[in-house]
């Protein structure tokens, strides 16, 4: 895992989509409405899945239990990935994201709301979300199942799948494949080079194409 995590921090997210499209592999996108707290730098790493849902019967108590409970859950080393099924509660704020982070715990992707996003900020914890606001899952909302596949749309994450995503998006790796993928988005890295220099140097793009097989 260190050696895929250390090639797939070097890489750019439009590279592992090209990868990944060459491979064959579909549906893999998330939703152009999932963006970055702090667009810079890569956040990637394997997903540790969080599903739940609005349950307005939940007492304060009962709702603050459960999500420690998830804090608790959540492994070293991984992405805090949720589908909440919901946009109207705050599925992160400032002292679950500083718990995690404390924890080794890579970020926080939520098809979601964030909440307490300066502090975030500050802190350096690296979270992406749909939306903000105040409010948040006390007494509103309650996780339903951890360690399962969740959809995202179209694009279905298993616990252990590899997220990566930067400013331009984000994209989910299968882990049977991240190893492969991340050796071949750091060749097509060193080809695009090739390609770049080529052309800079007064070659033409398409003849530059057709030597290197990539533009």
């Amino acid at each position: 895992m260190a050696d895929t995590l250390t090639l797939l921090q070097s890489c750019y997210t439009s590279v592992v989509h090209d990868v990944l499209r060459s491979m064959g592999r579909r549906n893999f996108t998330l939703p152009q409405r999932l963006r970055p707290l702090n667009p810079l730098g890569v956040l990637t790493g394997p997903a540790f899945t969080i599903e739940g849902r609005i349950d307005e019967t939940a007492d304060a108590h009962q709702t603050l239990l459960a999500w420690t409970g998830l804090l608790s859950q959540a492994p070293a080393g991984h992405i805090w990935t949720a589908q909440p099924h919901n946009h109207v509660v705050a599925q992160m704020g400032e002292l679950s994201a500083e718990t995690l982070h404390r924890k080794g715990v890579l970020g926080c992707v939520t098809d979601g709301g964030l909440r307490d996003t300066n502090f975030i900020l500050q802190l350096g914890f690296p979270c992406w979300g749909v939306f903000h606001t105040p409010r948040d899952v006390v007494g509103s909302w309650l996780p339903t199942a951890t360690g399962i596949p969740i959809h995202i749309d179209d694009v279905m994450v298993r616990p252990g799948d590899w997220l990566h995503g930067d400013r331009d998006g984000m994209v989910c790796i299968p882990s049977e494949v991240v190893a492969e993928v991340a050796e071949k988005a750091v060749a097509a890295m060193a080809t695009e080079s090739l390609v770049r220099r080529a052309i800079l140097d007064g070659m033409d793009p398409q003849e530059a194409y057709l030597k290197h097989g990539k533009f």
